[in-house]
């Protein structure tokens, strides 16, 4: 049972996870992972000043150290000429006196080189996680200036992507039918195209009819007999008769044209 809880709930865990992905927005993802970024650099950066601020105090740890074992090397060997200066005079009590404190210097330069040459491994290893850290902190600071220049450039390729799925979905609109009684952007076209091919076939139909030819016969015959008036009317005038031109043509018509009215003779 409890087995089959653990599955129940990593499931809803990966389910709802889903879910947040996919109504996350990208631009504020992007700057989550900005911040984050910085804010990684910021404690990289506190660590390395750590490591660095260590490696300073050794060295100024081991710069004391130097001068102090300088110092009782110093005392020493000036304790020992001090001792030896009081022997060749016969001063037995004060000859044993610089001699003890010599060996004090002796053994207290034992321990400070002791501690001195513990100070230089430490001063050694310092440095070099002073200069991991440093070149840590470099190699960082040129990641994030990477992630902060492609920061423009991904807004950019969010922004055309956003453009893109939009325009997608306005075409997806048009080419789909928005309710029972709005016909999509096609339907719309084919029926216009059909209305207009059989318009043209029914004019095509009607130019060959048996009724097209005798309009143009008709015509013809007043083209003919208004000719024919034309040179009365020139004879009455007393004028001579006009070339008489090549008749014309007629072009096909769809709509009997009007008789001119004849004049008087």
């Amino acid at each position: 049972m409890l087995k089959t809880f653990k599955k129940w709930w990593r499931y809803l865990g990966a389910k709802m996870g889903m879910k947040f992905e996919e109504r996350a927005d990208p631009k504020v993802q992007l700057e989550q992972a900005l911040v984050e970024a910085q804010e990684q650099h910021r404690r990289l950066k506190e660590q390395a000043a750590n490591v660095i601020a260590n490696q300073k105090q050794t060295d100024m740890q081991l710069s004391r150290k130097m001068e102090e074992l300088e110092k009782v090397n110093g005392s020493a060997r000036q304790a020992v000429l001090m001792a030896d200066d009081a022997s060749k005079r016969g001063d037995a009590p004060k000859a044993l006196e610089y001699t003890n404190a010599a060996g004090s210097f002796a053994s207290r330069l034992i321990a400070v080189e002791t501690e001195v040459d513990g100070l230089k491994k430490m001063s050694l290893q310092a440095t070099q996680a002073a200069d991991n850290a440093k070149a840590a902190v470099t190699q960082s600071s040129t990641a994030l200036q990477k992630k902060l220049s492609e920061r423009q450039k991904l807004l950019s390729q969010l922004d055309q992507a956003k453009m893109q799925e939009q325009l997608n979905k306005t075409m997806a609109q048009l080419n789909e039918a928005v309710g029972q009684d709005v016909p999509t952007l096609d339907e719309v076209q084919r029926k216009i195209e059909a209305r207009y091919a059989k318009a043209m076939g029914t004019s095509e139909l009607q130019s060959d009819s048996v009724e097209a030819r005798m309009l143009e016969i008709e015509q013809a015959s007043l083209d003919t007999e208004a000719q024919a008036r034309l040179v009365q009317i020139r004879a009455q005038l007393g004028l001579a008769p006009a070339e008489t031109p090549a008749p014309p043509v007629a072009a096909p018509i769809t709509a009997p044209a009007p008789a001119p009215a004849a004049e008087p003779a």
